[in-house]
């Protein structure tokens, strides 16, 4: 099991050990096999059975500020190619210009933003896009993302084309395999880990992935998100 340390200030103390930052990772078809099976029996329950739920999330996205219900964004997939991400919007359409003029505003959410990419009281968000993030129920339309194949239930968090230069060492673990609607960084603290600290739990999950371990992380997912702990 690889290890990883975190210190006071939620630095890693402990990085991988180089002898698994290897350039390509290739995982067994038997194992890609079972992960589609699941992923599309998993998204198709979810999709069908949640519908009535769907219904009301997109009435208060529309009901809550004007624009589109759907906020779509190229993420990277596997193999490090781009796809169209689905959320339900939580963000004011201006919410790009509203970003860099709070940053420029605020020095200590600047810095929070580049060693996070997050930032609380997000003033981008609205009321009920509070909502629905603190619950993950933004996250619901990336089940159909699972059902096309650019995503899978379990595995890294799809990030931007443009942040692959914080993955260093570690984008070709992020590339072996899809992106997932949960991982294990999910289940690890959230928002309180810094982006180093995601990427290296990323290259442990794909280290280590197994079946099993996607149960863990997917069942540890729901209990996370019922307690609602450090979504924002």
């Amino acid at each position: 099991m690889l290890r990883t340390e975190v210190s006071g200030e939620g630095e890693l103390t402990t990085p991988l050990p180089l002898e698994h930052r290897v350039a390509h990772i290739t995982l067994p078809l038997w194992l890609r096999a079972t992960k589609r099976a699941v992923d599309v029996l998993g998204a198709a329950f979810f999709l069908i059975g949640g519908l009535p739920c769907f219904l009301v999330i997109a009435a208060g996205v529309w009901l809550s500020s004007p624009g589109p219900i759907f906020y779509v964004q190229k993420r990277a997939g596997r193999g490090g190619r781009s796809f169209d991400f689905y959320k339900f919007r939580s963000m004011r359409v201006d919410s790009d210009d509203l970003l860099t003029s709070f940053l420029d505003s605020d020095p200590e959410a600047k810095l929070r933003w580049q060693r996070y990419q997050k930032i609380e009281k997000d003033p981008r968000v609205t009321a009920f896009g509070q909502f629905i993030r603190r619950t993950s129920l933004d996250e619901l339309p990336q089940f159909w993302n699972v059902l096309k194949g650019d995503m899978s239930l379990v595995g890294p968090r799809p990030c931007m084309p443009q942040q692959r230069d914080r993955y260093g060492v570690y984008w070709h673990h992020y590339c072996a395999v899809k992106p997932g609607l949960t991982g294990l960084w999910q289940v690890s603290g959230r928002n309180r880990l810094t982006y180093r600290q995601r990427v290296e739990l990323d290259a442990k999950y794909v280290e280590t992935l197994s079946p099993w371990g996607d149960f863990f992380i997917f069942f540890k997912t729901i209990r996370v998100v019922l307690g609602a702990n450090d979504a924002h």
